[in-house]
Parts: structure tokens; C-alpha cells; sequence
């Protein structure tokens, strides 16, 4: 849920100011993860509670490792132009 909404944000943000689609998408799809990722963690801790809990430091590492991980793939769509201003989907290609 968070690409398509960090997408539509960049729509919106690009239809004023072009050049800043891409870093709209990125700033966006970071933006949702804040809420995301807190309701999916808490949730998937009172769904499939641990006998031994993580340390903090772990949880971080592993929170983040995933947030970069999932930003790359975000910005190997882009640069694929998989992920494009909403006019570019209009387009024919020439």
C-alpha cells in the first residue's frame, strides 16, 4: 500500500514542480513506511508473540535493513521508468 500512495504523492507534487517526482516517491514511500511499519510490527508481535525478545539494537538493525532494502527497490523502479509521472503512462512511445 505505501508505493501506491508515496506515487500518488509524487503525482500531485510533480504536477507543480516536475523535476521532483522521483524524490517525491522516495520521500513519500518513507513517509507511509513511519506508519506502516510501527502497525506491522506491533501487530505481528501480538500475533506471533517471542519467547525471547530481541534487543532493541537488533529490532532497529532489522527494521532499517528492510526500510533500505525496500528504498532501493523503489529507486530501481524509477530509474526503469516502471514508476513515472501519471502523463508518462499516457504516452505512446515513438
Amino acid at each position: 500500500m505505501n508505493v501506491p500512495l508515496a506515487l500518488v504523492f509524487a503525482w500531485v507534487v510533480s504536477f507543480f514542480y516536475r523535476p521532483a517526482f522521483q524524490w517525491c516517491v522516495i520521500l513519500g514511500y518513507w513517509l507511509t513506511n513511519v506508519l506502516g511499519f510501527v502497525l506491522m510490527q506491533k501487530g505481528g508481535e501480538r500475533m506471533f508473540p517471542r519467547k525471547e525478545n530481541p534487543t532493541p539494537a537488533g529490532r532497529c538493525c532489522a527494521t532499517w535493513g528492510f526500510r533500505c532494502f525496500y528504498t532501493g527497490l523503489i529507486v530501481w523502479l524509477l530509474k526503469l521508468e516502471i514508476l513515472k509521472p501519471i502523463e508518462n503512462y499516457f504516452q505512446g512511445k515513438s
